[in-house]
């Protein structure tokens, strides 16, 4: 992937048939030689529109709360990233350069994104540009020593992060839309002013509605994959756990908490079934039949991401941080005096309501490493929030980041989020470890922005597919405690998968 990005040399042939209404007026900021670029999209497109219309760009990068407007009031999409890194174990890889052993993923895209500061235009939604991707669950080993998962049979990156110059953004409150040019990676001004005057143009002429041909990495044959087990969900679809062997494990689990080894920690159980159609297109449906607000979507080449994440992780704006982890789940029932009994027996269980407040402070904790001494707060505590097909207990911690700290060291001190681990969070990532035959992948990993200014938000990569070589995979599972008892745990584990399923019917 060149620096200037490789569809620059349609944009003749592009902007005579353009997609996107644009108001005619030069914006001030390109006037005046101003970065990053900016202009309005009048009347603001569709998102999901929009996002079939950029779908066979590389690397295409969706963060949707389109469809959920309380939470959710900014959405992004940006493709073609002028730089690309993807890191697995011990080895790290930019886009056209040799692979880096021993590299540490963190560091160095902290490194990178310090070579392009930028201040953000005011009153513009928050993403203008900047790193964003996929923190898969096992890049937990680059930050403790801890046992691998015993099956790895897909080898999906750990990490996978573009650098992206342009960003199309949506403000779902004002009906608004703009496309934001920053022209890096050049420095030099004049040059970096014309990247960004083409690199906008580009957006502007996108006419194509057909998705990115698909990877044409080797599938993965059935008899290489871990063992599967047939469930009655779906026709098709399969788990690395059998009934039995799933309720055994929650067993051992409560027998850990018994033992005293840890207070909480999460299973989950893979869920696999053949790919039969473009990720692009199963995404639209996910979004329809089981809408979030930190839904999402990443070509990652080999891999596509197609996340319906209820739940932030870690979002930081101005030195401000917000998390909100989620414990306690109930599903929806079509009956509302049903549905209401449910919500109120969630809000009313001690048991979910421990789980959400170990969480609550497992994440005090972890945020107190980098945060200022006396800042750290609780402002919400188990609260009910909704969803298509379940309830659940959220809560809110927030404070504000030490002098001198960024995002990067914000990930670090509190990944992976233990509202998907468990507590203490290094023993309960060794029984995870110990007890589940394969490894997460992506899930209970992060999908992140990271601007060009400072500013990052993330959600919790649960409800989440992730598609390649031949399959979709989609993992589910919950906090086991003291007092779980296994067969709910199991049917917990089934009633989060209702949405994800009926999005591959």
């Amino acid at each position: 992937m060149s620096s200037t990005g490789q569809f620059e040399d349609r944009l003749a042939r592009q902007a005579a048939s353009p997609t996107f209404p644009f108001a005619t007026e030069k914006s001030k900021r390109e006037r005046r030689g101003f970065l990053p670029l900016v202009e309005e999209i009048s009347p603001a497109p569709d998102p999901g529109q929009a996002f079939e219309q950029l779908a066979n760009l590389a690397y295409l990068l969706f963060l949707d709360s389109a469809q959920h407007f309380h939470l959710g009031r900014y959405s992004f999409l940006a493709a073609d990233p002028f730089e690309w890194i993807t890191s697995r174990g011990r080895r790290t890889l930019v886009f056209g350069e040799q692979p880096r052993q021993n590299t540490d993923p963190f560091a160095m895209l902290a490194e990178r994104l310090q070579q392009w500061r930028m201040e953000p235009v005011p009153e513009l939604p928050p993403f203008q540009g900047g790193a964003a991707g996929v923190f898969g669950y096992d890049l937990c080993h680059h930050l403790e020593r801890l046992p691998r998962p015993r099956i790895d049979d897909f080898e999906i990156p750990d990490m996978a992060v573009g650098f992206y110059d342009w960003v199309l953004a949506f403000d779902h409150q004002q009906n608004r839309a703009w496309i934001i040019s920053t022209g890096w990676p050049e420095t030099d001004a004049s040059r970096r002013l014309q990247r960004a005057r083409n690199r906008l143009e580009m957006v502007r002429a996108r006419s194509s509605r057909k998705p990115k041909a698909l990877s044409n990495a080797q599938p993965v044959d059935r008899c290489h994959v871990a063992p599967q087990y047939p469930l009655p969900l779906l026709k098709g679809l399969t788990s690395n756990f059998d009934s039995r062997e799933y309720l055994e494990t929650v067993r051992r689990a409560i027998e850990y908490t018994h033992a005293g080894d840890c207070f909480q920690v999460n299973i989950a159980q893979r869920l696999l079934y053949p790919q039969k159609e473009h990720p692009a297109r199963l995404y639209r449906r996910l979004r329809q039949c089981n809408p979030a607000p930190f839904a999402g979507y990443l070509d990652m080449g080999d891999f596509v991401l197609a996340s319906a994440s209820p739940e932030r992780f870690l979002r930081v704006d101005n030195g401000e941080v917000e998390a909100r982890p989620i414990k306690g789940t109930r599903p929806r029932m079509t009956d509302p005096a049903q549905d209401d009994a449910q919500a109120k027996e969630l809000m009313a269980s001690a048991k979910d309501r421990a789980e959400n407040i170990m969480i609550v402070d497992l994440l005090r904790n972890d945020l107190g490493r980098v945060c200022e001494y006396g800042t750290v707060r609780v402002p919400a505590l188990c609260r009910l929030e909704s969803y298509q097909y379940v309830h659940h207990l959220v809560s809110e911690v927030r404070c504000r980041l030490r002098t001198g700290l960024g995002p990067i060291d914000l990930l670090r001190a509190a990944f992976p989020g233990g509202s998907v681990t468990g507590a203490p969070k290094i023993r309960a990532m060794e029984i995870i470890a110990e007890l589940e035959p394969t490894a997460r992948g992506p899930y209970c990993g992060s999908l992140a922005y990271l601007g060009f200014d400072g500013s990052m938000d993330s959600s919790i990569l649960i409800r989440t597919f992730t598609v390649g070589r031949g399959w979709v995979q989609f993992p589910v599972g919950g906090g086991i405690v003291a007092d779980s008892d296994p067969a709910r745990e199991y049917e917990e584990t089934l009633h989060k998968a209702e949405g994800m399923v009926r999005a591959l019917e």
